[in-house]
């Protein structure tokens, strides 16, 4: 569907709050360095983080032109201190291969560092607005689709809710939105009922972090209007054994227009958890069917033990 782009007013918007000084705005890091599909979350980390600025396969090649089987590019947006490579290298080699447009950014960098997602979930959703602008930009399109995981899925809800994304975004994917935020198994929730509990997390993990928390007033403001608006078609993919979002639930979306998938309903031998869904290969068929529903196809139901791939993150995330 077309919609009126507003693209300039976002930039202006942008412009003014920056000069306020209410929201810092920076441009975005492009990955361009192109690296070798992943089949987990551990191994891309690691790669990640021996390569710092390298894309997913089939990932930022702004000579592609969406066709008409495929007319919105796809834009992917990474977690919590995630990169595009780290959360998308095992999904892009798929969507590519599906003949789509792929595109990622790595978005709020902690001043320093090689980490990003680190910056207000705001400032995140700015610099978001702003690739998207030159994905349409450049492409040609009219629109673009896009695929979130944890942060990254409510950086885009932020984009499209309030700073004119709507009219830019067909549809909306989110892989373990924390669309209600988590407790991390009532640790977070217990921490910041504290004085100060919240700036704890803050400078434990990141402001990002703390904002993602259940009750937190980022996710309030954000709710309080209803969590989706008309015009962008909205799915969430969570699972019951998310490590991060407890009530796994509090993924879900409660206002029209959205539709709500739990891995474990239909396929119950995938215990697949937070960080390994990017990875999971009924997950990615799933995002697959709701980029193109008209060639759907049968997810494969196999077995994923509870817990697959925490280690690796973990010891690829500390080493």
């Amino acid at each position: 569907m077309a919609k009126f782009r507003v693209g300039f007013a976002t930039a202006l918007l942008g412009a003014l709050v920056c000069l306020l000084g209410a929201v810092p705005v920076h441009a975005a890091e492009i990955p361009t360095r192109p690296g070798p599909a992943q089949s987990d979350a551990g191994a891309a980390i690691r790669y990640s983080k021996d390569n710092p600025g390298s894309a997913p396969p089939g990932v930022n090649d702004f000579s592609c032109r969406p066709g008409p089987e495929h007319p919105a590019p796809v834009v992917l947006v990474h977690g919590s201190d995630g990169s595009a490579y780290s959360n998308w290298a095992g999904l892009s080699p798929k969507l590519k291969a599906a003949g789509f447009c792929l595109f990622a950014l790595n978005y709020g960098r902690e001043a320093g560092t090689d980490h990003f997602g680190m910056q207000p979930m705001t400032v995140g959703a700015h610099e978001l607005a702003e690739f998207v602008d030159d994905v349409l930009s450049t492409t040609g399109a009219d629109e673009v689709d896009i695929v979130g995981h944890s942060q990254g899925a409510t950086v885009a809800r932020y984009y499209i809710e309030e700073l004119g994304g709507a009219a830019e975004v067909d549809r909306w994917i989110g892989l373990a939105s924390p669309s209600y935020g988590g407790t991390f198994f009532g640790i977070a929730t217990a921490v910041v009922s504290l004085p100060g509990g919240t700036q704890l997390i803050e400078g434990f993990g990141s402001e990002a972090l703390a904002e993602q928390v259940e009750g937190s007033e980022f996710l309030t403001r954000l709710n309080s209007g209803g969590d989706t608006v008309p015009g962008v078609e909205y799915t969430t993919i969570g699972t019951r054994y998310d490590e991060v979002i407890q009530p796994y639930t509090n993924v879900e979306l409660r206002d029209p227009g959205a539709t709500n998938i739990l891995v474990q309903d239909l396929c119950p031998l995938d215990q697949t958890g937070h960080f390994n869904l990017p990875y999971d290969s009924f997950t990615q068929q799933l995002v697959l069917n709701t980029l193109d529903p008209a060639h759907a196809a049968v997810p494969p139901c196999t077995v994923v033990p509870l817990g697959t791939g925490i280690a690796g993150v973990i010891i690829a995330s500390n080493s």
